[in-house]
């Protein structure tokens, strides 16, 4: 394939960036969007220029540092992958793919195609943990009894890998879905009542810190999401919030 990018490019935080073109030929429909930008930054390098900066690590739809806006839609036009899953079969020949950093306050540009997503990691500081000691004092799985429905509930919330495709997706760069996840794959279990309180009190004031807006209830988050977490999410943290709240 024949392809056109229009990709973001920006030195830093404080530089004012910029689309820059690039045509680029022999795209295979089997490459992953991650391999067609390594073809592109290859051609880069061969002429001397400097190659196109953007996030990566796993390649298995796992890290979530993957995350660009491609035409418009945080991980590209499928569903339920992250960028590193996508394939150019999801592109024909002849197309224009306009590429972009997520855009957020909260998500300040390192690079290029690179954020900053640092901020998720200090809400789930604020709380997303469980404060036991098990050094020596390993517990066997099965010691506390777990409704199947609660727990699957839980392992869902916790297939989220923090890739911020929900704050690109929302108009109000909310981080809502991602916070909600966090607190609820605690929330759900037994061993996450103690600190229950004190957890979603912590990680909803470090995310209004961070800047993120609110919900805005349109449900973009969801249908971008690469791990397809559910907006009951939100429902529940804002239980878990009210119910927190009136304790004091």
């Amino acid at each position: 394939m024949k392809l056109t990018l229009k990709i973001w490019r920006q030195a830093n935080a404080e530089a004012k960036g910029s689309m820059i073109t690039y045509p680029i030929d022999g795209v295979e429909e089997d490459m992953s969007f991650l391999e067609m930008l390594d073809v592109l930054n290859e051609e880069l390098i061969n002429k001397g220029e400097e190659p196109v900066v953007f996030d990566h690590d796993c390649r298995e739809g796992i890290c979530g540092s993957c995350s660009l806006q491609i035409n418009g839609e945080p991980h590209g036009p499928d569903r339920l992958v992250t960028t590193c899953q996508l394939h150019m079969r999801m592109f024909n020949d002849g197309d224009t793919i306009v590429i972009e950093p997520f855009r957020a306050k909260a998500f300040p540009v390192i690079k290029d195609l690179m954020v900053d997503r640092s901020s998720f990691d200090r809400i789930q500081q604020a709380g997303g943990y469980i404060s036991v000691n098990t050094s020596g004092n390993t517990i066997d799985a099965n010691a506390i009894p777990v409704e199947k429905e609660n727990a699957d509930d839980a392992f869902y919330a916790a297939a989220c890998i923090g890739c911020g495709a929900c704050v690109a997706a929302c108009k109000n760069a909310s981080a809502m879905l991602f916070t909600s996840a966090k607190v609820s794959q605690y929330a759900l279990l037994p061993q996450g009542e103690v600190e229950a309180a004190t957890r979603v009190l912590n990680m909803v004031e470090q995310m209004d810190k961070e800047g993120f807006g609110n919900c805005t209830n349109t449900g973009a988050c969801e249908v971008e999401c690469p791990k397809g977490i559910s907006l009951e999410n939100i429902a529940r943290m804002n239980r878990e919030y009210l119910s927190a709240s009136m304790k004091g």
